[in-house]
């Protein structure tokens, strides 16, 4: 079994920055790709940034240049900084992690428990 949890959700006012993690554990043979997600109430969850096992990046339109997603292999965490929060940046980040598991190489394909973030003067 996959397991991810996530921290760093929080209350910050325009134009601040905020630093979500995501830790993945358990049987994890290897990582394909970990992304970033984001929802809010009535609408269809968006993808706001991955990176892959080469670490290459990739942002939504919306959040390039004030985003920034990083991964730290040894510890199978991602992260996402984000910069220049805007209200229209208000839901709840979700992370996903796609990767092989042991011991038989099953595909997983698992997302954490969800975050708010909040972003209101």
């Amino acid at each position: 079994q996959v397991q991810l949890v996530e921290t760093g959700g929080g209350l910050v006012q325009p134009g601040g920055s905020l630093r979500l993690s995501c830790v993945a554990s358990g049987s994890i043979f290897s990582i394909n790709a970990m992304n970033w997600y984001r929802q809010t109430p009535g609408m269809k969850r968006e993808r706001v940034a991955g990176i892959d096992a080469d670490g290459r990046t990739d942002y939504a339109a919306s959040v390039k240049g004030r985003f920034t997603i990083t991964k730290d292999n040894a510890k199978n965490t991602v992260y996402l900084e984000m910069n220049n929060l805007r209200p229209e940046d208000t839901a709840v980040y979700y992370c996903n992690v796609v990767g092989f598991s042991y011991p038989h190489g099953d595909e997983f394909d698992r997302w954490g428990q969800g975050t708010q973030v909040t972003v209101s003067s």
